[in-house]
């Protein structure tokens, strides 16, 4: 089998694309069972981060699963949840302003800079696949290992051994 380079993110891959490993998750998070479940966000946050590119990917900078990933790393599942919790409670029609506009659904601690991300991660979607199935074992430090990577790298923030030179 050919082993490819990712041109998004550097990984490199034999059995499956990036891509393909993506939709696999997607599968597992949709599951909403533990531990994919309830990191749906957190991952998505880290394949957009590092695939920027891809089809699904948010063009706009306001992008819900930014904040979660942030949240996530700031106080990790508590944090999330918490965050989840109030976007729910936003995304209702009983949450409008006195002006009968809508409320902001989350606020980003932090914006997405305005430039192109890099192409090479410490750590990426197939660190997180290990054999493709995404096993449940040590998957939440598999998946927090990319946050910081993703977030790490985007912000030039001193993480050590994320960005492969």
């Amino acid at each position: 089998m050919a082993v490819a380079t990712c041109t998004q993110c550097g990984a490199q891959t034999a059995e499956a694309t990036c891509a393909e490993l993506f939709e696999r998750l997607l599968a597992l998070d949709h599951s909403r069972q533990p531990p994919w479940g309830p990191l749906h966000g957190v991952a998505v946050a880290c394949f957009f981060l590092q695939h920027p590119d891809h089809p699904l990917a948010p063009h706009g900078r306001n992008d819900p699963n930014w904040a979660f990933l942030q949240a996530y790393l700031a106080g990790g599942q508590q944090a999330l949840n918490a965050m989840i919790e109030v976007v729910r409670r936003r995304n209702s029609h009983r949450h409008r302003r006195r002006d009968g506009q809508d409320r902001p659904l989350f606020y980003a601690a932090r914006p997405m800079p305005q430039r192109r991300a890099p192409t090479a991660f410490g750590t990426t979607i197939v660190d997180v696949a290990v054999d493709g199935s995404f096993p449940a074992r040590g998957y939440e430090l598999r998946v927090h290992a990319p946050g910081v990577a993703s977030t790490g790298v985007v912000y030039d923030l001193p993480v050590m051994g994320v960005l492969r030179r």
